[in-house]
């Protein structure tokens, strides 16, 4: 049997990311982390140099790069795919000569608009996703007038920015921003609508791991979140996302290869 919604491992080589900051900051922890990891059945390994949680600072370029380089260096082939958490083009483009095949850009072109050159150029696939505001505004009083409508009609502009780019559709996820500029019940609304992203016909990409929505519903600190985590993860697989990005990679793993023995049955995979 085979998993049909991939895992993403997310590897955060950072001092203040609100879940694991400081925990892998050293190339040796981050190595053995992403090796871990792919142990543990990861299909992707989604590495981070700046850290995106609500109210933070960006760390500038240099420094994003002195955190990743190295780690994508050390991790040159290794058994799955990388891909690079930024929104700069300089960045991306120095990622990409280690091998990294997926760009993951919270801001969908809209910080560093050169991004997209250079994603038309390398023909990787690409994760667009939907932000209101900036890491540190996001969480200022965020509205809509119907969340996952105003989402699909920022996905339509963005989709028609990046093909003026060249970039491949079909090279394209899409994340809705599970917990990037939305309350709580927007965000659950995110999940129980989740199926109307489809329209795109792209990858949809779900990043509800550890985030302080399950916080609030279970009222519990970021360290005692799995079990809320482990629910988003089984309801995506059952509303048929095609990724979902995770910190805690062996029980999610589970999780999904349990929910897709319930959908499909043992003998299908």
């Amino acid at each position: 049997m085979s998993k049909r919604t991939k895992v993403i491992g997310i590897l955060n080589v950072t001092l203040d990311s609100f879940y694991d900051g400081g925990h892998y900051f050293s190339l040796e922890s981050a190595y053995n982390h992403a090796i871990q990891m792919i142990k543990d059945g990861c299909d992707y390994i989604d590495i981070g140099g700046e850290s995106s949680r609500p109210g933070s600072e960006p760390v500038g370029a240099e420094e994003e790069q002195r955190r990743v380089l190295p780690v994508l260096e050390k991790l040159q082939g290794i058994a799955v795919p990388c891909s690079i958490d930024t929104y700069r083009s300089d960045t991306a483009r120095k990622a990409l000569k280690y091998g990294v095949s997926m760009i993951n850009d919270i801001s969908a072109f809209r910080f560093d608009p050169e991004l997209a050159e250079v994603v038309a150029e390398a023909g990787c696939e690409y994760v667009l996703m939907h932000m209101q505001g900036t890491p540190k505004t996001m969480q200022l009083q965020p509205h809509y007038n119907d969340v996952v409508s105003d989402i699909c009609a920022f996905f339509e502009e963005r989709l028609n920015f990046a093909e003026k780019q060249g970039i491949n559709r079909d090279k394209i996820w899409l994340d809705p921003g599970f917990g990037f500029g939305k309350t709580v019940e927007q965000n659950l609304i995110i999940l129980r609508r989740i199926k109307e992203f489809f329209q795109f016909g792209l990858p949809i990409l779900i990043g509800t791991s550890n985030k302080s929505t399950i916080g609030t519903v279970l009222d519990l600190p970021v360290d005692q979140r799995v079990e809320g985590t482990s629910a988003t993860v089984a309801w995506a697989v059952f509303q048929g996302v095609h990724a979902v990005r995770v910190h805690q990679v062996k029980e999610m793993v589970r999780v999904v290869r349990m929910s897709e023995a319930i959908i499909y049955g043992m003998d299908k995979g």
